[in-house]
């Protein structure tokens, strides 16, 4: 049975924050409370139907002294018990600890493993799945940074995702894509494995990480245009490099003013992630790490070309539709990879 005065304490906060949206609020926490706001809402709506299930149950077992009603309730009875169990599940789902990054967007780098240039072709071909998946999801996909082969793969790309949900979705991606398949340039059609790695990162909010001007270098590198009226050189990508953590980010759009944004939210970015990745090694040191956090080095899928055959090693999953996956098909694989999440969370609080 789930505590009913922690229930109480939901229902009390959520009815506490619509009140004070409703009653006028304070400009600089109309955003902190409308986002808690609609945090709790789907709580709020799972703990009513949980409740009411609790109550029907209750007025049910009263109808069992009564001869006339005491049929009907036999008949109810055994559906509402079956509706509890999932009710109650739910619940127990919608209070499991929530990661307060979840909600951000992310930042995604794609860089070729070992492979050569399949590797760095194969970068390409999960930077074009993920691009599909953004726009499946309805989430906007921006490149801030690529740099390409003479061949069409890529040797880097940093990208950012923004949309609902958009981390808490795609932090399960992060880890070694492990790809097997005959290489465009193999004549003799031998099948090569090879490898790129994805990191997810929650995009870095200012008030995250403070930067001391002291701690960073930044140079401002020249690039130049394809010749014609381009052929002069200017002062444009920016590299900024963040001395203690060695940390070192480049962009190299048109506008230095725009690199200079980009390469400091990328920095903040990854200097985030290393303070979330030491508070995640500090907890897991007494329980077990958890889907989606772990190890970057970790192989963390397989996409085998000449079965059709898509591994996921961590939950034991396969799939035998690589083509829809690469088409940015991913939402069977990472909802059992949350449902795996969710169900080692709950195992670890219940026991």
């Amino acid at each position: 049975m789930i505590p009913s005065d922690k229930l109480d304490q939901i229902i009390s906060r959520f009815q506490f924050l619509e009140a004070k949206l409703n009653g006028g609020v304070d400009p600089s926490e109309i955003a902190a409370l409308s986002r808690e706001y609609s945090e709790l809402e789907p709580v709020v709506k799972t703990v009513q139907g949980y409740r009411q299930i609790v109550a029907d149950i209750a007025e049910a077992e009263e109808m069992m002294s009564d001869p006339d009603m005491r049929a009907l309730a036999e008949e109810e009875l055994p559906e509402l018990r079956t509706a509890l169990e999932t009710a109650e599940h739910d619940v127990q789902l919608a209070l499991l600890p929530k990661d307060a990054a979840d909600g951000r967007p992310a930042i995604m780098e794609i860089r070729p493993g070992t492979g050569g240039d399949e590797a760095s072709l194969f970068a390409g071909d999960l930077l074009r799945m993920y691009q599909r998946y953004s726009e499946d999801q309805g989430w906007k996909f921006e490149i801030l940074e690529q740099s390409e082969t003479e061949l069409g793969g890529i040797k880097e790309v940093v990208a950012r995702i923004a949309g609902d949900g958009v981390f808490a979705r795609m932090k399960y991606e992060s880890g070694v894509h492990r790809v097997q398949r005959v290489p465009e340039t193999e004549s003799g059609g031998r099948i090569h494995t090879s490898a790129a790695t994805v990191a997810v990162l929650p995009e870095a909010e200012d008030v995250d990480i403070q930067i001391n001007a002291n701690d960073i270098r930044i140079d401002t590198m020249r690039s130049s245009g394809a010749g014609g009226q381009h052929v002069n050189t200017t002062d444009s990508a920016v590299r900024i490099t963040h001395i203690p953590s060695g940390i070192v980010v480049t962009s190299s759009e048109k506008s230095q003013h725009r690199n200079r944004e980009i390469a400091m939210q990328v920095l903040k970015t990854r200097l985030f992630d290393l303070e979330r990745q030491k508070a995640h090694d500090e907890r897991s040191e007494s329980r077990k790490s958890q889907v989606g956090s772990g190890d970057r080095s970790e192989r963390i899928r397989t996409y085998n070309f000449p079965q059709g055959r898509m591994t996921d090693h961590r939950i034991n999953l396969t799939l035998y539709s690589l083509d829809k996956v690469m088409q940015g098909d991913l939402e069977e694989t990472i909802d059992a990879l949350i449902a795996d999440a969710q169900a080692t969370m709950l195992a670890e609080l219940n026991g």
